[in-house]
Order: C-alpha cells, then structure tokens, then sequence
C-alpha cells in the first residue's frame, strides 16, 4: 500500500509539473504519509521531480543557445553554490527545526504558484532599479531550492522578470535548466548524506517521468484555472495538515 500511495503520489505530480506545476504538494505530504521523516521526504521528493527538469531543458535548448555563454557560466555557477548551500542547510537542519518551518514553506509556495502572475508582473515593473543577473538573487534562489524545491519554477520566473527578461519561452528555458542542473546537486549532496529513502525514490522518479508525459495532452485539454484551483486547494490542504501535525505534536 505504502508502493502504491507514492507511486499514484508521483505520477500525479508529473502530470501536475507538465500542466502548471505543483508536484511537490504530492509527493513531500506522501513520502511522510508513508513514514518517511520529514526531512528524508522533501529530499527524496526531490530526487523524485529530477529526472522532468532534464526534459524540459532539452525542450528549450534552442533558447537556452540563445543566452550569452559567459553570464550563463556566471549565473549557473551563482546557482550552484546557493544550491550546494541550501542542500548544506537541509542536510545539517535538526527535524524539529525543519518540521516547524515546512508548513510556512508550503503555504509560501502555494502562494507563489496562485499568484505567481501578479508576482512576475510586479517584478517586471521593479526591473528598471534591478541589476540584470544580479548576484544577491540568483544566490538567495539558489538556496532556497536547495533547501527546498517547492514554487521553485515560479520564484525563478520572478527573478528573471525582475531582471527585465520578457521572452518567456528564453524563460522558461532558462527556468528549466537552472532547476535542473540545482536539483542535480541536491540530489548529489543528499545522496552522499544519506537523506534519500532510494526504495521510493527509484520508483517515483519513474512514476513522475510518465506522469510528465501523460499530462501533455491534458495540458492542451484541461482549462488552466481548473488545474491552478485544484493545485491551490491541495497545497493549501497540505499546509493546513503539516501546521495542525507540528502544533499536536509540539
């Protein structure tokens, strides 16, 4: 049973992540529903979503060529070492500290997604007093899908809209290949420290990955406002689970 609920869990979150995103609502709240600790689960939620980066960076290349090669090796290498500092963060955080702090992620995350629009257009006004591929934000990101991959597609469309970037398909790629190459050394930091809970891991990795290409054509046929209501409800559900959890238990 245990299987089959991160197993469903998975695939449903590839479906979700090829619509709008928001996989992480499903996976995390099933790992520790199964057992898994909370910290162990949001690790191993993350190793689960990995492998749909990696497509989606393939599926953009053509505008990702498109970006100049050196302020690319300089954003990705910014991004990187905020990624190796979150996983750093996550990797040392005591469970207790981590339980009380995930429902607010959670809730912040959901946040980001429903109201990820005015977010970005927000930022795009702000983009004139921003630095283009200002060092401080890329590191601040970094970090935080490092330590916790959740709205990460959204927050990293913020920052390229605070940086005045417009093309949204060049952002979406630039999104995709960020996200995959900081999961990449997520997973390889909680690997090596033993956070990842690999007899489920493995699994949902494949689970998502045919979630993600199932949900194509449910991304050309489903309405987006049904998808972001539905995605909305769960994370909001899933907060309200991880507060009420924390504050019995505490």
């Amino acid at each position: 049973m245990d299987y089959l609920i991160v197993l469903v869990a998975a695939f449903s979150a590839g479906v979700l992540n090829t619509i709008a995103g928001g996989g992480t609502f499903l996976t995390f709240p099933a790992l520790v529903y199964v057992g898994v600790p909370p910290i162990i689960a949001n690790a191993t939620s993350a190793v689960a979503v990995f492998p749909g980066y990696l497509g989606g960076a393939l599926g953009f290349r053509e505008e990702i060529l498109k970006f100049d090669r050196k302020q690319m090796i300089k954003t990705l290498a910014i991004t990187l070492s905020g990624a190796l500092i979150g996983s750093l963060l996550l990797l040392f955080s005591a469970e207790d500290a981590f339980s009380f702090i995930i429902p607010f992620l959670l809730l912040g995350a959901t946040l980001a997604f429903l109201f990820g629009q005015q977010i970005r257009t927000w930022a795009a006004s702000k983009s004139q007093s921003i630095t283009p591929y200002g060092a401080l934000g890329t590191l601040s990101v970094g970090i935080y899908g490092g330590y916790f991959n959740g709205g990460l597609g959204i927050i990293l469309l913020a920052l390229f809209s605070l940086w005045g970037m417009t093309n949204v398909h060049q952002m979406n790629g630039l999104k995709s290949g960020l996200s995959f190459s900081l999961t990449f050394v997520s997973v390889i930091v909680f690997s090596l420290g033993g956070l990842v809970e690999w007899k489920y891991g493995l699994v949902m990795m494949v689970a998502a990955l045919a979630g993600g290409y199932a949900g194509a054509p449910l991304a050309r046929s489903l309405p987006k406002q049904v998808v972001r209501g539905l995605v909305g409800f769960i994370g909001f559900l899933m907060s309200g689970v991880f507060f009420w959890r924390y504050f019995m238990s505490a």
